[in-house]
Formats: structure tokens, C-alpha cells, sequence
């Protein structure tokens, strides 16, 4: 009997929960079965599930396809009619034992075809124990999954369901675990990160779990945040920023617009100001500090002059690495019933975006020529800086190994050393 074949798309918490769901599958003794973990951020992101899904059967023939994920929590219907899928699997259900030990003890029929509850009605998330992702370098831990929040664009809500936490002692617990077994960063990862801890006894923050595990986990070398609102950020986690260097100095931001105006009608609860504000300080505080970001292109109504904000938004934010979304309308959303813009604008405006991030990058990879950096190694002749740029180094080294080295040039991608 095969093991089950795994694809993952869209985010770092499916990346999470793929590895959890493996070990569920082996433990309940999944045999021949293909399992692809969706997205639905974009309407290109649920259309290309559909395609991975028609490759996949394509590709095995024989073996049962299980769709989970974003996508199938939002539209289990649209997928369950699709020839290729013999099983669709919500996003609570896919994390839970008794549905994998259910697949592989029968054969999938049509009156068990679709197993997807209301993600509405959840109200804990657990900490799953895993232990690693098929590498040495890093690990995620999801602290926080769902969103109390509705951007008038966003569907992933109706994906994930409402924000809740995972309890900072089983989050804690994951992080020694990893650590012991050899991996030298963690990342944290969720939905809404910085609305971590509303849910629990006390209302803790994001910085308070941050500063938390790194009291407690001393021998962690390496603390990540994955991408968070910036007009949410706490006093703990700004003194962190501050204080404490095993945090790496690189965050990525939930932006979406430079404009205040496109900020209102996204339903977002940060102005213009309040972005730059923010990295100003972070960078005062960190001055090695780097920044990623997503901006969205072409939202409905926006203007030339409402996009020239977007554009200069870069540069005022001293942004590095830009997650560039061209707006597509999602069928139940707000923003889909607002006036849209000619797609041959939203495409144009998304490739100055890009142009805008190009240079971004060739000015940070330029900055660093001659500078030391400590190096987290993904592969023999491949790490990242703290900052999370990419290094080609001219050695192997080992991979998972933090390496320190200095850079000596770049090839306008990443920096070499």
C-alpha cells in the first residue's frame, strides 16, 4: 500500500497544517490517495486548485483525490460536482483524527463525499504537534487561526472562520520540541496573528507570547513573525523589536493600499500615516529592520491618483519585498458588488508594482555588499539572512546550520557570500 501524496497551496499555516495532516493520514493508515490543501485568497488562487486537481488525477488515476483547504470549506459544492474528486474535506475536519481514520477504513461513496461543517461555529483551534516540514531549516507553529475582521475584498473568513488562539503553554511546548530536534528557527504563523490572545483567560498579546518563548525557550537561536497588522502591534512586541535580537528583523505587513480613501471602503482599520508611523519606528528601534508587503492593484474605484499612494507607499514604508495581488473580485464580498476597474489597468498598475519592488530589492541586495551576515542554511549552497534574503554560498555548508559570512557580491535575485 502507497502513502497518501500531499500538495499544498497558498499560505504558511496550510504549509502547517499539511504537515499535520500527514501524520494523521499515517497514523489512521491512509493508503493510496492524493490530498491537495486549496486556497481562496484569489479567484487565480481557487482556479488554480482546480487545475492541480485535474493534474493530479491525470497523474494518478487509481488514487482517491481529497480536496481540503480555503476553497473547499468556502464552495464544497462546486468541487464535490468536479469529475476528478472523490472527497471534500473541510477545514476543521481536515484536522481532526477521526475523519482520516474514517477515509481509510471505507471506500469514499457519494453520501460521504462531502464532510464540511459551519467554520463559523468553531471556537478553538489546537496546537498540533508536529515535527518538522521534510527540512532542517525552519519550523512554523500555528499560534492562531480564523479572522473576526471583514475587509470588503476578503473571503478567507468564510474560510477559516472566526479568530481563536492556541494557549501560549501548548505553543511553548511545540517550540521545545522543535528545538530539541535540531531546527534552528520558528516561525509564527495564523490568519490574523496580532489578534492572538483576544480569546484567552487575560487577554494576552502577540508580544507577550513572543517575549514569553523566548524566556522560556532559551536555546531557540531564531524567533520569526509571519505577516501581521501593523496598527495592532503591542508594547511588548515593540520592545521585543528593541530588545531582543534572537527576533528576526523582518516583518511582513498586511498594507493592502497606500490611499486612505481605497483604506476606508477596503474596511481596513489603519490610514496611510499610520503604516508609515509604524515602520518608522520599528526601524528606529531596529535599524537592520526589513519589511515585506502585500498591496493590491486595481481595487474597486481606484484612481490614478489613489494608485500614485499605493506607488509612493514603497518608498515611504521603506518596503523591501512586495506581495503584489491584482484585485479579483470574490463572489460574496463587498468589494464585488463596487464599481471595478478595466482589467487592463489593474494588470498594468500591478506590473508598476512590481517594477516598484524590483528596484526594492536591488537596492537592499546593493547595501549589503561587504556587510557580515548570520545565515540560515536551506540547502548545502543556500540560507537566508536574518532579514530573510536570500545568499548563494560559493561552500557547502550544512543544512539547518546558522553560518556567518560575508557577502561579496549579488546577481540582482540574491546576494552571494
Amino acid at each position: 500500500m502507497s502513502a497518501p501524496k500531499f500538495t499544498t497551496l497558498g499560505c504558511r499555516l496550510n504549509a502547517y497544517e499539511t504537515e499535520a495532516m500527514k501524520a494523521l493520514a499515517e497514523e489512521a493508515g491512509l493508503g493510496d490517495a492524493v490530498v491537495i490543501n486549496t486556497c481562496a485568497v484569489t479567484a487565480e488562487a481557487v482556479r488554480k486548485a482546480r487545475q492541480e486537481i485535474r493534474r493530479l488525477r491525470r497523474e494518478n488515476p487509481q488514487a482517491r483525490v481529497i480536496v481540503t483547504g480555503c476553497a473547499a470549506q468556502i464552495d464544497p459544492e462546486s468541487f464535490a460536482r468536479m469529475d476528478e474528486v472523490d472527497a471534500v474535506i473541510g477545514n476543521t475536519e481536515k484536522m481532526a483524527p477521526e475523519t482520516w481514520t474514517g477515509l481509510s477504513s471505507s471506500f469514499i461513496g457519494d453520501t460521504e463525499k462531502v464532510q464540511v461543517n459551519d467554520i463559523m461555529s468553531v471556537t478553538e483551534t489546537a496546537g498540533h504537534l508536529i515535527d518538522g516540514f521534510g527540512t532542517r531549516s525552519r519550523a512554523y507553529v500555528q499560534v492562531q487561526n480564523g479572522c473576526d475582521h471583514r475587509c470588503t475584498f476578503c473571503i478567507i473568513p468564510y474560510g477559516r472562520g472566526n479568530s481563536r488562539s492556541v494557549p501560549a503553554g501548548v505553543v511553548v511546548d511545540q517550540i521545545k520540541r522543535l528545538v530539541q530536534s535540531g531546527y534552528n528557527e520558528v516561525v509564527l504563523t495564523g490568519v490574523d496573528l496580532t489578534s492572538w490572545g483576544a480569546d484567552l483567560p487575560g487577554t494576552p498579546r502577540l508580544g507577550d507570547l513572543v517575549m514569553r518563548i523566548l524566556r522560556l525557550v532559551p536555546d531557540l537561536p531564531r524567533l520569526r513573525i509571519s505577516s501581521i497588522d501593523s496598527i495592532e502591534a503591542d508594547e511588548n512586541l515593540m520592545l521585543a523589536i528593541a530588545s531582543e535580537p534572537r527576533l528576526m528583523p523582518h516583518l511582513h505587513l498586511s498594507l493592502q493600499h497606500g490611499d486612505d480613501l481605497i483604506l476606508k471602503r477596503m474596511k481596513r482599520r489603519h490610514l496611510r500615516d499610520d503604516a508609515i508611523r509604524f515602520s518608522e519606528e520599528a526601524r528606529k528601534l531596529r535599524p537592520d529592520m526589513t519589511f515585506g508587503a502585500d498591496i493590491i492593484a486595481g481595487f474597486p474605484t481606484e484612481t490614478d491618483a489613489h494608485f500614485e499612494n499605493s506607488l509612493k507607499l514603497v518608498e515611504d514604508c521603506a518596503l523591501t519585498w512586495l506581495h503584489v495581488f491584482p484585485y479579483s473580485p470574490r463572489p460574496g464580498t463587498p468589494a464585488a458588488r463596487m464599481p471595478q476597474v478595466d482589467g487592463r489597468v489593474i494588470k498594468e498598475r500591478a506590473a508598476r508594482l512590481r517594477t516598484a519592488g524590483a528596484a526594492a530589492v536591488a537596492r537592499h541586495l546593493a547595501a549589503q555588499q561587504g556587510r557580515t551576515h548570520r545565515i540560515l542554511m536551506e540547502a548545502p549552497d543556500m540560507g537566508r539572512t536574518e532579514q530573510f534574503t536570500e545568499v548563494t554560498l560559493t561552500r557547502p555548508q550544512s543544512e539547518g546550520a546558522i553560518v556567518t559570512a560575508t557577502i561579496t557580491g549579488q546577481d540582482g535575485h540574491r546576494l552571494v557570500a
